[in-house]
């Protein structure tokens, strides 16, 4: 909408015209924009619809605004005509002629009575008068507001109420498909979260649709009507909400469809692991009974535990029960790992006494092999050595400390005779010669 600006104190014909034909496109633009606002899309729904909250309140005052807006140009509207009617009287206009146009066109000619001249935030006065120019003044600011309110309802219902049903339709073929894997309220969180997201998105689309204004979020430090954007907090929460939802029944899903293979794999893992358990306890026993003087760490029994609960992932799978078999899968796999290597680790700790008696033993008999290869088998200190070490490593149950000493003796005597260099070091680990 156009502004006046002010005219000097003195007017000619040629300022009257030109004052004239600039209110002339001031009124133009003033009813082009009020015809616009009338029709706009958002005032009509405003109009037609059951409003509530901050919307209720903002746009029974908008809307009286928007009536006096009306007489104000009305009022304005007759005032120009009355100008342009002395204008017309002759073709040069009077000296009489041209001060009533001045003070038409320059001073408060305009006479608007009633509680239109208080305005909505004043109280009521008799009446007030006003020039062309503050009239215009006074249409911008309420112009300015009723279509602030009108753009930012229209904007709020454009934006949010499509988005919500969109939403809501993803929630109808998500709650089917959570339905048909079992992931119902009460049985699974995600089932939970669908009931509250529904909830949500009810509630929402209902204070949108009354209240729009309600999710209305001004730009700050705009002063252009509609300068704004809808707030999606909510939406967008419950958005993201579903979205989690959504991968929570894709697991399940994955699950359903490789339920099978993983609860095969399984029994391999327990199966691995229970026969590697009985192996240590059956190794434990043998080194009991074959090495002397050693301390052999007991042996669990199998995963009772775990056996019963691959059992119940099996139940779970023969009565489709997926959202519940998806997360004892996804435990199962752990435990069933962790136990077989646990088991592995037992079955090297048990069965350690005998891997130094056989690493004793190779020792042994690579030595002999030495001395046969150079031609000393028959040395008689040699053949003593050795006996003694063989009855030692040979016999039930071994003394693997006093077994040790007897090839580390054998192995001295061998070097000597050979003529090589000492023995290294006796700690099980590069016995021998020196290469």
């Amino acid at each position: 909408m156009g502004v006046t600006d002010p005219a000097g104190p003195v007017m000619d014909r040629d300022e009257v015209d030109r004052a004239l034909a600039r209110l002339g496109a001031e009124h133009e633009a003033i009813e082009t924009s009020l015809l616009a606002l009338q029709d706009h899309a958002g005032r009509r729904l405003l109009e037609g619809a059951a409003l509530t909250g901050v919307t209720k309140d903002r746009w029974a005052a908008a809307e009286t605004s928007i009536t006096e807006l009306w007489a104000y140009f009305d009022a304005y509207t007759g005032a120009l005509r009355a100008a342009r009617a002395i204008r017309s009287r002759r073709r040069w206009s009077s000296r009489e002629d041209l001060l009533e146009l001045a003070e038409l066109l320059r001073g408060e000619a305009v006479t608007v009575a009633g509680s239109l001249a208080g305005g909505a935030d004043s109280p009521a006065l008799l009446s007030e008068r006003f020039s062309l120019e503050s009239l215009v003044d006074r249409m911008n600011e309420r112009y300015a507001a009723g279509l602030d309110l009108v753009v930012a309802a229209d904007a709020v219902w454009s934006a949010l109420p499509a988005r919500i049903d969109l939403l809501a339709a993803e929630l109808r073929r998500t709650r089917e498909l959570a339905h048909s894997v079992g992931v119902r309220p009460g049985e699974h969180p995600a089932g939970d979260d669908l009931e509250r997201i529904t909830r949500v998105l009810t509630a929402l689309r209902e204070r949108v649709v009354s209240d729009p204004l309600a999710y209305w979020v001004a730009a700050s430090g705009s002063s252009a009507p509609g300068g704004g954007r809808p707030d999606t907090t909510v939406y967008d929460r419950e958005a993201r909400a579903l979205d989690d939802v959504r991968r929570e029944i894709d697991a399940v899903l994955t699950v359903r469809q490789d339920a099978e293979q993983r609860l095969v794999r399984l029994r391999d893992l327990l199966g691995r692991a229970d026969r590697t358990l009985a192996e240590a306890r059956t190794a434990r026993g043998e080194v009991l009974a074959k090495i002397a003087a050693t301390e052999v760490p007991v042996v669990s029994g199998p995963p009772t535990a775990l056996h019963e609960q691959l059992a119940a992932a099996s139940e779970y799978r023969r009565h489709a029960q997926w959202h519940r078999l998806s997360p004892l899968l996804e435990a199962l796999e752990v435990k069933a790992e962790d136990e077989l290597l646990r088991a592995r680790e037992s079955l090297t700790a048990v069965t350690a006494p005998l891997a130094v008696r056989a690493e004793l033993r190779g020792r042994l008999d690579a030595y002999r092999a030495k001395v046969v290869r150079h031609g000393f088998a028959e040395d008689p200190l040699l053949i003593e050595r050795y006996d003694a070490a063989r009855r030692m490593l040979w016999s039930a149950p071994c003394d693997l400390r006093v077994a040790e000493q007897t090839v580390l003796r054998y192995q001295r005597a061998v070097a000597e005779l050979l003529g090589r260099p000492r023995v290294l070091g006796q700690d099980g680990n590069g016995e021998g010669e020196r290469r």
